[in-house]
């Protein structure tokens, strides 16, 4: 059973034609094979470990949904997750600062959803507290020594990263500093510029000693530290997930070569252990993986992503460093809109009539058609099917009681509602080309 909250998420977005960003195990189809390996490399990362996964699939076949799916699974572990889309402009992937950027915007917890940094960095401050009340010795009331030896237990905590960037502890002791002197916009500062955001003011750098604002390689220390925090506060880690990084394929080309030289130094990273708790997944199409203007222009890199995928996908090995994502057929489509109109139902009073108009053979007639209008190709009709599905017959059933779907509605595509990319994959360059 799904609560009405999240119901309403998942529906909603289906509604706009987006993934949803919650509720995804309920919707999963097709990911039995993939989920124990994955769950036992969470398990790993949880116990301190570093990963790195890439996920390969064409456009359509449900990358962005996987690594919802997966954060949501991280989520339940314990895990922190955050989801960054790279490009050209936003976040390059070789300016790991802007990449840092979003990483902390979009953090979220099993308990709060995104912009969960500060509650992260309060919860630590909380857990190295208690850690130092623990001393009998200690007079609870005293909060000049408790402040002072938690900043030294903050400081031992942060030893590591310290040595290489020591900007990170001296702005979470200002911070915590300026939370006890009750100097809010201090503190919301110092907050501001640890999560990387640009245009600080330099009085409040100058709380914390700071200068300027954090570049790529402070975002690389300052990664460690978050990781740190995350570990120290109970939590098993962070699942980051850098989604459509083929955009590097349209990129300059000295972007493109420095993006894939940075990718090939987070795997190298992680293989060292600099990362204890992080799981990297990184997604991607066959093109990226195999094409001109992708991998295969850093040696290197490619080496490293390299997997054989010549045999049949049904012994495609879940632990290798590239997995494909599952073949989406009609079956699985049939089954996910099943699925969708499973969960409209719970939330819908008029239930009993929506089970009986929209049952599974009208579920399948329109998948059928959808695909049908979108050159028989299923990989990318789900958007489309699912959109369609509850935005034009599953509300009007709902609303509307004498409204059944064979007989008032006629399925139409226009090319304005279709998105570049299903548009090229379906060759379709104008409305007129689209056969209804």
């Amino acid at each position: 059973m799904t609560s009405p909250q999240r119901r309403a998420e998942v529906i909603e977005a289906l509604r706009r034609g987006t993934v949803p960003k919650a509720g995804l195990d309920g919707l999963a189809v097709g990911y039995g094979r993939l989920q124990a390996t994955l769950d036992e490399e969470l398990n790993a990362v949880a116990a301190g470990r570093g990963a790195f996964k890439a996920i390969r699939g064409e456009y359509g076949s449900g990358k962005t949904f996987f690594g919802r799916w997966l954060q949501e699974r991280a989520r339940a572990r314990g895990l922190a997750t955050s989801e960054v889309q790279i490009s050209e402009t936003e976040t390059p992937l070789h300016r790991l600062e802007t990449v840092y950027r979003r990483l902390v915007e979009r953090i979220a917890t099993a308990d709060s959803g995104e912009g969960a940094f500060r509650g992260i960095v309060d919860g630590w401050f909380y857990a190295l507290e208690r850690d130092v009340l623990e001393d009998a010795n200690l007079d609870p009331a005293d909060d000049a020594t408790l402040l002072a030896k938690t900043e030294a237990l903050m400081e031992a905590r942060l030893a590591s990263v310290t040595k290489v960037a020591p900007a990170f502890s001296a702005t979470l002791r200002a911070y915590r500093r300026a939370l006890q002197a009750g100097d809010n916009a201090i503190a919301d500062g110092l907050m501001a510029w640890l999560s990387g955001q640009p245009n600080v003011a330099a009085s409040v750098r100058r709380a914390a000693g700071v200068k300027g604002d954090i570049d790529h390689f402070g975002a690389t220390n300052f990664l460690s530290g978050l990781l740190t925090m995350l570990r120290d506060s109970g939590y098993g880690g962070l699942l980051l997930v850098l989604d459509e990084v083929e955009t590097l394929q349209r990129m300059r080309a000295d972007t493109r070569e420095r993006g894939l030289n940075a990718l090939r130094q987070w795997i190298d990273e992680i293989d060292a252990g600099h990362f204890p708790g992080l799981y990297l997944l990184i997604t991607g199409t066959q093109a990226f993986y195999e094409g001109p203007q992708g991998v295969q222009r850093l040696a290197p890199l490619a080496q490293r992503l390299h997997v054989d995928f010549g045999t049949d996908s049904r012994f495609d090995n879940p632990r290798a460093v590239q997995v494909r994502l599952p073949a989406f057929g009609h079956d699985s489509l049939i089954e996910v809109g099943r699925k969708v109109r499973n969960i409209y139902v719970e939330g819908s009073d008029a239930a009993d009539r929506i089970r009986a108009l929209v049952d599974d053979a009208y579920v399948e007639s329109l998948a059928k058609a959808v695909t049908g209008n979108l050159g028989g190709k299923v990989g990318v009709s789900p958007r489309l099917f699912l959109k369609k599905l509850v935005a034009d017959v599953l509300d009007r059933v709902d609303q509307f009681e004498d409204f059944d779907p064979r007989k008032h509605y006629a399925l139409t595509i226009s090319e304005n509602e279709m998105t570049a990319q299903e548009r090229a994959a379906v060759g379709v360059d104008s409305v007129d080309d689209i056969d209804l």
